[in-house]
């Protein structure tokens, strides 16, 4: 067979293909069109997200939070957790298997409370001579004996019973609080982070962190000392008229920058903080101000006392916020103040000397202006002690190493049963054997408090629902009021 050579040409393609290869351009051009516009019509309008009051999924019983971190582990079995056994067996050798974190100044001595036990209150439960003052209010809280994270260092402990998890990056306790239920003040904070004047506790601003959650659910840091928040008071030639109008006009410019980029989540809660700082100038001044407290107040708290007056002014404090509608308070011990490797026989009785009284003062405080029903009080560390010595260089210098797998803390208000105690550990005090209450409970426990569904209250990131709980952790109905 011949083949015509013109019609072989590019010019005779050309001309032949014309009409088809408009009409694929075409049809491909107007499919793109359509899957621009299906994109942009089935594209979701970006979502915001604000501190305004948000209803909880289920009648709560807790309204605000006051949570009292003693950091570093507090033992347990010296303030919490009478063992007649470490009697028995005082300076003799541990009958069993010890999981030590430190294992070169590891002992397998047993060592017996230094400090007497006693039964107070009409609930008959047994305290440390250590904490004379928790004895008057020990009727109104529930002393859980049986907590445990399984993690041996401080860090992951900490992260444990703020985060869930033990990885840094995630959003705390309050943070999930503040996300689910906002704020009942705008005013004011909703998240509040109380620091030692001695130092930023163990993982620092970790302790506050909102994580993966929108910047706006971040703890704000109240500092222990005036300034107490930083930068709070305007210049005197801002003050009155001349800042409200350059508040107005950056608020005009900030709403028009953020329509042009929408979602961006970081500036909403940076334009949120802006406007929130302008209003906390006269809430947050009055919220802090304890001259407004009565001498009374003041002294059934500890301000009086040098040994225990800053702790003292923080729990006063927290009290003023949460009757100002702040979710979620945290009051801080130093660095490391509870964790007693060595000298335990005067590290301990310092550290109860710092916060007994002022720790006890505010469940009678809110329990007398009615605010303990709907305030959850909660006192603890990340972990406890060790039922053996460690450091054995002496009587004076003896302590104990970290115990994660059995340890107390106290809950009171807000739902929670007073009077009781929740689970036991072993003869020794440590681990937990009847009822144990890992971290996981205890915030599945807190969120039901607060009307929220652990499993229901999560966060879209990167396509995946994320949770405080992420599939663990059951309430303890036991301790419900």
């Amino acid at each position: 067979m011949s083949v015509d050579p013109k019609r072989n040409s590019r010019r005779h393609f050309l001309a032949t293909n014309a009409m088809s290869l408009g009409s694929v351009a075409l049809a491909s051009l107007l499919q793109q069109d359509r899957a621009a516009a299906n994109s942009e019509r089935l594209k979701p309008e970006p979502r915001t997200y604000s501190l305004d009051p948000q209803p909880p999924q289920h009648p709560p019983r807790a309204r605000a939070m006051i949570s009292l971190w003693m950091q570093g582990g507090p033992s347990h079995i010296d303030l919490f957790d009478p063992k007649p056994k470490l009697n028995e067996y005082d300076g003799k050798t541990f009958p069993g298997e010890i999981k030590y974190d430190n294992a070169a100044q590891a002992s397998s001595k047993v060592l017996a409370s230094p400090w007497k036990f006693a039964p107070r209150g009409e609930c008959g439960t047994e305290l440390s001579e250590l904490v004379p003052h928790l004895a008057n209010v020990v009727d109104d809280i529930c002393l859980i004996r049986s907590m445990q994270t399984g993690v041996n260092n401080h860090g992951q402990s900490i992260q444990a019973m703020n985060t869930g998890q033990i990885l840094t990056g995630r959003p705390v306790l309050g943070s999930w609080l503040t996300y689910g239920l906002g704020s009942e003040t705008q005013e004011l904070p909703a998240f509040v982070a109380l620091i030692d004047p001695g130092q930023l506790p163990v993982m620092g601003v970790e302790n506050w962190t909102n994580g993966y959650l929108p910047s706006l659910y971040q703890g704000t840091v109240v500092r222990p000392s005036e300034p107490r928040i930083m930068n709070l008071t305007p210049p005197q030639r801002l003050k009155g008229k001349a800042q409200q109008q350059y508040l107005e006009y950056l608020s005009h410019l900030n709403r028009q920058h953020l329509e042009q980029r929408q979602g961006e989540l970081d500036l909403e809660a940076r334009i949120a903080s802006y406007e929130l700082a302008a209003k906390m100038q006269t809430a947050a001044k009055e919220a802090l101000d304890l001259s407004q407290e009565s001498a009374a107040t003041k002294r059934l708290y500890g301000c009086d006392d040098p040994a225990c007056k800053d702790f003292a002014e923080r729990c006063l404090i927290a009290r003023r916020l949460v009757e100002r509608g702040v979710r979620c308070v945290q009051v801080f011990t130093e660095n490391q103040r509870w964790d007693h490797h060595g000298s335990i026989r005067t590290g301990l009785p310092s550290a109860c000397k710092k916060v007994d009284q002022p720790s006890a003062a505010l469940v009678a405080d809110l329990k007398q202006r009615g605010l303990l029903d709907s305030t959850l009080v909660h006192w603890g560390g990340e972990m406890g002690r060790l039922p053996v010595i460690q450091n054995d260089a002496g009587a004076a210098k003896v302590g104990r190493d970290h115990n994660t797998y059995g340890f107390s803390m106290w809950l009171a208000g807000g739902g929670v049963k007073g009077g009781m105690t929740f689970g036991t550990t072993d003869e020794f005090g440590h681990k937990a054997v009847e009822n144990p209450v890992n971290h996981f409970d205890y915030h599945a426990t807190l969120l039901h408090l607060f009307g929220l569904d652990g499993e229901q209250l999560v966060f879209e990131q990167n396509n995946q629902e994320r949770s405080l709980l992420e599939g663990k952790g059951r309430v303890v109905h036991e301790i419900l009021a």
